[in-house]
């Protein structure tokens, strides 16, 4: 633990030196995924896979804020859906202006949630964003992380369907957009997922806040115990229909990076809990006061010892030698 502790202390001081180039480097970065998958998963537009606009993209991306970056992702997103049908593109451009409107509006600073879940989908630790946002978050995060999911899935509708979605039927615009609608807003397997990323926030977010011991430990295990439990409970009810091999696998590898998340964010000592009592004229107060894990790095500097000087030294007066 020891040597965890001074790792992680050392990550800190490289961080707090080079923050101005990480920043940058994390959102080229992030960009550099998203739009890769996005590329992978609908490029349709051909124009948007070439290597040269998709490093431009990533270098604007890297000097944008959260918000910005989240509104150029989207837009690359629409693109490629009107390569495909106009009606998808206008849904996923009406849906990001009401989330917009309602969300970003107020609360800008977990813009980038709204890229990240449909991310951890492709990657396939969708349970992973519900742990961090519990314990990074707040309540609020449920609305972004609700419309990934929603995007998510209108995405891979949009890839399951491109060969009827670009036909020339004979149906017309009022049918096809009802069919639309029906197909991608009520989809018992998107709905189960949003349900179970606002249980899994909701449970690990009031058990973290909660003044017990291992509060963190015990938020994150009792979130992936509601995650697990709601996707049953789908699975029984809509028969909604998971891979049980990928979700406890995806759980597991989610389980283990809150674990991390917890370690650097809010790693204390419980066995060094203190109880403080003290008072005003109007209230008593009663602290439970825990104590960090820290390690201090220690500054180590080497001096070297002439040897003309200590030479010097073992002179006697006179400039004689001891015999």
């Amino acid at each position: 633990m020891t040597g965890l502790l001074l790792w992680k202390e050392h990550l800190k001081e490289f961080y707090e030196k080079y923050n101005p180039m990480i920043h940058p480097l994390i959102r080229f970065l992030f960009t550099l995924c998203t739009v890769l998958s996005i590329n992978s998963t609908i490029g349709y537009m051909a124009k948007l896979k070439n290597p040269l606009v998709v490093l431009m993209v990533c270098l604007v991306g890297a000097l944008l804020p959260n918000c910005t970056l989240v509104l150029l992702i989207g837009c690359l997103l629409a693109v490629h859906l009107y390569a495909v049908s106009m009606e998808m593109a206008l849904i996923a451009v009406l849906m990001m202006i009401v989330v917009g409107i309602l969300y970003y509006g107020f609360k800008p600073g977990d813009s980038w949630l709204l890229v990240l879940t449909p991310l951890a989908f492709l990657f396939k630790i969708p349970y992973a964003v519900p742990l961090l946002v519990g314990l990074g978050g707040s309540l609020c995060s449920v609305i972004p992380v609700s419309c990934g999911v929603f995007f998510y899935y209108l995405v891979m509708y949009v890839k399951q369907n491109a060969g009827v979605l670009t036909g020339e039927g004979a149906v017309d615009m009022v049918q096809r957009y009802s069919q639309i609608v029906r197909a991608v807003f009520f989809n018992q397997t998107m709905i189960v997922m949003i349900v179970t990323c606002i249980v899994g926030i909701l449970v690990v977010y009031l058990i973290r806040r909660m003044s017990i011991d291992y509060a963190w430990v015990v938020a994150i295990v009792a979130g992936s115990v509601a995650e697990l439990l709601v996707i049953f409970i789908g699975d029984f009810i809509f028969g909604v229909s998971v891979a049980p091999i990928q979700m406890v696998l995806g759980m597991l590898v989610s389980a283990a990076l809150a674990a991390v998340y917890n370690f650097f964010i809010f790693s204390v000592d419980y066995t060094r809990t203190e109880y403080v009592q003290f008072e005003d004229e109007d209230y008593y107060y009663y602290v439970k006061a825990v104590p960090k894990m820290t390690m201090s790095t220690t500054d180590v500097q080497v001096k070297k010892i002439s040897a003309r000087k200590r030479s010097t030294r073992e002179r006697e007066p006179g400039g004689q030698r001891p015999s």
